[in-house]
């Protein structure tokens, strides 16, 4: 279990969105903003957003769920004005649901629009509906979560990676018209990360997570997949003033994934003087 040591007060008085916070990466994000000091509103589509909002009240973080589907316009409106209602204002916005739709050429119409809705269109208005607050009080910082399929071909993912792919334009778009403003907009691309997705599908294959992380860390330098937590450590910086000259970059928070080669980590030894 990789722990994270929190920063103390370094969101104090601050106010933060975080969407899709009821688990897994997005959960992580919340709670250690919280525990930095900041007011977080947190959305998700199911009514256990609740149960985390309680359970993180009562470790005595200032929390709020906001319940709903971040493919509603109205919806990603109604968020930042409660936010901002609550909180006095918004300063920070983390963009982090998304649909897990992988389908490649049998994506019907309806998979595309729930695919771009709740993911780059609804970071978009997200961020758009967050700018009149953040410019107000002299800015701002934007992180969406993408992911190294944003970067590369996988077999039969031709929507989810595309989405992740348009996360990334936005990302650099958003912060080239905002940075006027004093607002920075920032991406992570995270690879394996365990997380209730990863979970599904070591339980579907069979054997869990004793069974695959080895096998699935064989694609990290690292040799094992990430925690929510170690999304959450970057995200914050990226947040923070410590990342003040930095903005429509993506972060690869990924192991050494994207950066290895065919061979992976090297189980077998390569003379290089043969080539």
């Amino acid at each position: 279990m990789v722990e994270r040591k929190t920063l103390k007060n370094r969101f104090e008085g601050k106010a933060a969105i975080v969407t899709g916070g009821s688990t897994g990466i997005g959960f992580s994000i919340l709670e250690e903003l919280a525990k930095e000091g900041a007011k977080v509103s947190f959305t998700g589509i199911s009514k256990s957003g609740y149960d985390t909002e309680k359970k993180l009240k009562t470790a005595g973080l200032e929390v709020m769920f906001i319940c709903g589907d971040m493919e509603s316009e109205e919806f990603c409106k109604q968020v930042v004005d409660q936010t901002a209602e609550a909180y006095g204002t918004v300063n920070y916005l983390v963009n982090n649901a998304f649909s897990f739709l992988a389908k490649s050429d049998n994506a019907t119409h309806r998979d595309w629009e729930r695919s771009y809705f709740v993911g780059p269109v609804g970071y978009a208005r997200m961020t758009a509906n967050c700018k009149p607050y953040m410019e107000k009080v002299g800015g701002g910082a934007v992180v969406n979560i993408s992911s190294v399929s944003a970067s590369i071909a996988q077999i039969n993912r031709w929507s989810y990676n595309m989405a992740k792919g348009a996360v990334n334009q936005l990302t650099k778009c958003a912060a080239l018209d905002y940075a006027k403003y004093g607002i920075r907009v920032n991406s992570i691309s995270p690879a394996w990360i365990w997380t209730r997705e990863t979970a599904k599908a070591a339980d579907l294959d069979g054997g869990g997570r004793e069974k695959w992380e080895p096998i699935w860390g064989e694609y990290h330098m690292l040799g094992r997949i990430g925690e929510p937590v170690e999304v959450a450590g970057p995200t914050l910086f990226l947040l923070s003033d410590d990342a003040s000259f930095i903005t429509g970059t993506d972060l690869r928070v990924d192991g050494g994934y994207l950066s290895m080669g065919p061979e992976g980590i090297g189980k077998t030894t390569v003379n290089a003087g043969s080539y």
